[in-house]
């Protein structure tokens, strides 16, 4: 697993100094309570950085969280009210993830003791309003959430933005390897590294394939045959493969590329990477098995030089971290039943992550029309069932957008014996026709990001931390609205 950045999020409350010393001591009391209660609850460490009152205090705070690279993002509650040209020139500046949360302490009205001390304690409805304008009358880019800090919800939210914001802080910085170039004449997986560097953080490095090959040549027999044990052991190899079949080089030609993959990428501090079969002077065989576990590992990929779906997998990795379920590049590739309701079948030549599978992938070796090389090693497996995402990003040369489609992952109507690829075959929300239809239009890329791990509310959050366009294809599309929605993004994100 590729090492992710030690991150936490920072608390803090927003009071003033109008209501004595006393209301400032309860008003922190109650942070600390709340911060306490989430710190048992929600997974990422969260840091109570206590209340601010002033505006001086705002900006130091701000100041220090955009130089913590811990500080993955920031959590602000209006306890009481907080005038808001205090958190002005902190706003301005800050430079990390915020959401507003519009809470109260207290969750009912004691009706029979309320006076005014309590309500200017208690004046989160007041103080929030006046947060919301000045943020709104800003364009702060934030979150806003509402509801009880006990509220079940609530924390699940909380939390999922939490993962996002882990997912962002490892986009900033991060480092893409491009082995060989794009795929000729292909238009989508191109793209302005440049402006993706500024607008999200990192950076897109080419590489010849010599600088693989290297790598692969110092990798030593022992290592090979121990990582072919591996396979052995993990798979259901195919009957060539297995000690004197056919294709046992074959598979020993894979294991090495899959060692000196991972010895380049861990030596340049990559996290994801991509290849084309249009370049492969050296190496022996696309890489199939290979690709496959280093995206199991983490790492972000994309096919045919498209480093954007590399970046984009990376960060979808990290934010799903640690839950059921995995994440894939993906491809839509044919469709089924055009004069019924319609599906789509998924896969890409070799390169499906197997973390979208519960069964033993089975590892097999068939011919490859394409790239001029020996027949590559990949795993075979379907896609387990269920709700998913198929997420693109693309660059529309003066902006970039991210296109989110609802699907649900079904079993096969039948098998699939000679179709030597992993795969996934799902039904596109809402319809085949309607869904496909706002996918075009937005002009969704054919490489793709699939994950039953991440929500479509965290990819549009992720969209937000980024500020780009986020479209939403969904059970409640309206076609009609989608391409308003189009237009309307245009005038504001092409500002």
């Amino acid at each position: 697993m590729v090492e992710v950045v030690i991150s936490e999020i920072w608390f803090l409350v927003g009071s003033q100094h109008l209501y004595g010393p006393a209301v400032l001591e309860e008003v922190e009391s109650n942070g600390r309570t709340i911060s306490q209660f989430w710190q048992q609850h929600l997974k990422v460490d969260l840091r109570f950085k206590g209340v601010v009152a002033k505006g001086d205090e705002v900006l130091d705070i701000m100041y220090k969280a955009n130089a913590d690279n811990r500080c993955a993002g920031i959590v602000v509650w209006m306890h009481t009210f907080s005038p808001a040209q205090m958190w002005i020139n902190g706003l301005r500046i800050l430079d990390k993830p915020l959401l507003h949360l519009h809470t109260q302490f207290t969750s009912d009205i004691p009706w029979s003791k309320i006076d005014m001390d309590y309500m200017n304690v208690h004046q989160s409805a007041h103080g929030g309003r006046e947060f919301g304008f000045l943020t709104s009358k800003m364009d702060v880019n934030r979150k806003v959430l509402v509801g009880h800090w006990k509220d079940e919800s609530v924390l699940e939210e909380i939390s999922s933005w939490m993962d996002v914001c882990r997912a962002w802080q490892s986009c900033r910085g991060m480092k893409i390897a491009r082995l060989g170039d794009n795929m000729r004449e292909v238009a989508v997986t191109e793209g302005n590294k440049v402006s993706a560097h500024i607008q999200f953080g990192y950076s897109v490095d080419g590489y010849g394939m010599s600088s693989l090959v290297e790598e692969m040549e110092s990798v030593t027999e022992s290592e090979v045959m121990a990582l072919v044990d591996e396979y052995e052991d993990s798979y259901h190899l195919g009957s060539s493969l297995l000690q004197g079949g056919i294709h046992r080089q074959h598979l020993k030609d894979a294991a090495r590329i899959e060692l000196g993959l991972l010895r380049f990428l861990e030596g340049g501090g990559f996290s994801g990477f991509t290849d084309t079969f249009e370049n492969l002077t050296g190496l022996p065989q696309l890489p199939g098995i290979a690709v496959q576990r280093l995206m199991q590992r983490g790492y972000g990929f994309g096919a045919e030089g498209d480093w954007k779906t590399a970046a984009l997998l990376r960060m979808i990795k990290v934010l799903g971290r640690d839950r059921s379920g995995g994440s894939s590049f993906m491809e839509d590739y044919t469709y089924d039943d055009m004069l019924g309701e319609g599906r789509v079948l998924a896969a890409h030549m070799l390169e499906i992550c197997p973390s979208i599978t519960s069964q033993t992938p089975s590892c097999e070796i068939h011919p490859l029309s394409i790239g001029g090389k020996d027949d590559p090693v990949r795993l075979v497996f379907d896609a387990d069932p269920g709700p998913g995402i198929n997420v693109s990003l693309i660059d529309l040369g003066h902006r970039f957008r991210m296109v989110v489609s609802e699907v649900e992952v079904e079993k096969t109507p039948e098998p699939l014996p000679v179709l030597p690829v992993a795969r996934a075959y799902w039904r596109v929300k809402p319809s085949f026709h309607q869904g496909i239809e706002a996918w075009l239009l937005a002009g969704g890329g054919h490489h793709t990001c699939f994950s039953q791990q991440v929500s479509t509310g965290e990819m549009v959050d992720l969209a937000g931390m980024m500020d780009i366009e986020c479209l939403v294809i969904d059970e409640g599309l309206d076609l009609h609205r989608f391409r308003q929605d189009i237009r309307l993004n245009e005038v504001y994100f092409g500002r």
